[in-house]
């Protein structure tokens, strides 16, 4: 006959195992206070991410017809890895299609032409280890085929900088897209 403490004693030693099989578990963890500041960086990333108080500056906007569609000339000289998508999800929603082209290439298909330039900077965000690039300044333009301006629109990052420094491109790159087809700056 068994004694009667070994069935509650397996039932805590199956539930302690089964708890450290578990990723992320900071119940049981043997530091858990490492948990915790794992947890607010990501927390602070994800703020940061969102927190741009971006807005677009230096708008013309010349009152042409809406856009539908425009080719983005791809700049090589502005080697953000995010930039180019960030500007394709950005017209999209604000109904624009588009497509991305070298320099030089799809002219035929083309009747509006997006280019860009934009500045990047190295640094170190919060609660980081390595350098990362981020958008400090851009300059996006609307061209016809035959080269006549229809909008241009910038972006700079705000003279403090700070925490917004670290915000997504997206979030940088949306105030300016939507003056540049719209002509409002928000």
């Amino acid at each position: 006959m068994r004694p009667s403490f070994v069935r509650p004693l397996a039932a805590v030693v199956m539930a302690h195992a089964a708890a450290m099989a578990l990723g992320g578990c900071a119940v049981l963890s043997p530091v858990p206070a490492w948990e915790l500041v794992k947890g607010a960086s990501a927390a602070t990333s994800t703020a940061l991410a969102t927190a741009a108080p971006a807005r677009a500056s230096n708008t013309v906007h010349h009152g042409d017809a809406p856009v539908r569609a425009v080719c983005i000339e791809f700049n090589r000289n502005a080697p953000l890895e995010d930039l180019v998508p960030a500007l394709q999800v950005e017209l999209k929603g604000q109904g624009v299609d588009s497509r991305v082209y070298e320099p030089g290439t799809g002219l035929q298909q083309c009747g509006v032409w997006l280019r860009y330039v934009a500045t990047i900077e190295w640094g170190v965000p919060p609660m980081a280890s390595g350098y990362r690039a981020n958008l400090s300044a851009a300059s996006l333009s609307l061209h016809r085929s035959d080269g006549t301006l229809l909008s241009t629109s910038s972006y700079v990052a705000d003279e403090n900088f700070g925490l917004a420094r670290w915000a997504g491109t997206r979030n940088k790159i949306a105030p300016v897209v939507k003056a540049l087809v719209t002509g409002f700056q928000s």
